[in-house]
């Protein structure tokens, strides 16, 4: 029975073809019960290699039916049949993806990017009280929802942390994500906190959603560590930004991991909630100062340096356990070539699925910001 005939025994009248690999692919359909579109994923288990069936797909499979968020792609059914095929039915992102989006339009207002950040960060901490990190957040895997909301997509390579003895989560050791957004501790293989990680990776979508650009250039990763080591940002002058929104993302862009915002942090600054953003200053004057200047290197045009305001360097309420085990950051340490050979090992899996969940688009990719090359282990 065809893939047309089993969805239609489900109650799905199956659409268009949305992507496919070679061992997977998506397509359109609409659900007589829920009275919409949605997309399917259909995977195939004889074609599909064995660390993607014996390792991801049972760890997204799990995640997904834990999730139920409402920046979260939702996932509507998941059934298997007799001759090895996986259906995974999930919301459509009917307006294609974020980096499609801004590639089209160019870069947010502060207004609309604060609105989508909230909506992401709110899915994070969502995942990341569960003890689920997602490893691979990139402007493609946000989806645009019908009002052009934010739905977080592709769990392919979500896990759930695992804790010590004590409670505490253990570190990990694998590079896992697209190196444009991966942060300079994974980079070097030093043992990281996957939390941690989810957190940089945040701080480069919120550079694209209001400058229009990648934060740092990834076809040179020696070059591009040194300067988040440094903790050089460009800021771009012509983008007028806020000094909040400038101030954001500095402190979570920051390469030393135990100084990095908590996810809780994040969702209480002052240009994340509106609100707060009058108090801010009088805040941050009450609660003290910040050591670090960041230095600032406009493409073609030189800027003065920014000095971030000055702020609360306290952790919040909701803890991440103490990095014990994590040795610091040695200046002259490089990415492990074993690290980024490893990475690429299993780069064909990645390749293989299809992206879920949205419309195929024949954009021309072009400028500086393009799709991320995706990295895992």
């Amino acid at each position: 029975m065809d893939d047309a005939a089993i969805l239609k025994r489900r109650g799905y009248i199956m659409g268009i073809n949305l992507g496919e690999g070679s061992y997977a692919k998506v397509k359109s359909a609409y659900s007589e019960r829920l009275k919409f579109n949605v997309a399917v994923k259909i995977i195939d288990r004889k074609k599909a290699p064995t660390d993607f069936l014996e390792k991801f797909l049972p760890r997204e499979i799990e995640i997904l039916t834990m999730l139920n968020h409402r920046s979260i792609v939702k996932t509507y059914e998941i059934f298997e049949t007799s001759d090895g095929k996986v259906y995974i039915i999930m919301e459509l992102g009917v307006q294609g993806d974020l980096l499609e989006f801004i590639k089209t339009r160019g870069a947010l207002h502060e207004d609309d990017a604060r609105k989508k950040f909230h909506q992401l960060s709110s899915a994070i901490k969502y995942c990341h009280d569960l003890d689920i990190v997602h490893r691979d957040l990139k402007c493609e895997n946000l989806l645009l929802d019908k009002d052009y909301n934010i739905k977080l997509s592709d769990f392919g390579f979500a896990k759930r942390c695992l804790r010590d003895d004590n409670g505490r989560l253990i570190l990990s050791k694998t590079f896992c994500g697209s190196a444009a957004y991966a942060a300079p501790e994974v980079l070097q293989g030093i043992p990281y906190q996957p939390k941690v990680y989810d957190i940089w990776s945040l701080g480069v979508i919120l550079y694209i959603m209001v400058c229009g650009s990648m934060p740092y250039d990834d076809s040179n990763i020696k070059k591009m560590l040194r300067i988040q080591k440094e903790h050089r940002i460009n800021f771009p002058r012509f983008k007028n930004l806020t000094s909040e929104c400038k101030d954001l993302i500095y402190r979570i862009l920051q390469p030393d991991v135990n100084r990095r915002l908590h996810i809780d942090e994040i969702l209480s600054h002052g240009w994340v909630q509106p609100k707060a953003r009058l108090l801010f200053s009088a805040a941050i004057d009450k609660d003290g100062e910040t050591s670090a200047t960041p230095i600032l290197e406009a493409s073609g045009v030189q800027e003065s340096p920014w000095t971030p305001e000055p702020g609360p360097d306290k952790k919040s309420a909701t803890k991440l356990e103490p990095q014990e085990a994590q040795p610091e950051m040695n200046p002259e340490s490089q990415p492990k070539e074993e690290i980024l050979q490893e990475a690429s090992r299993l780069l064909d899996i990645r390749s293989a699925v299809p992206m879920e969940g949205r419309p195929s688009r024949d954009t021309e990719e072009g400028g500086a910001l393009k799709p991320a090359d995706t990295h895992t282990s």
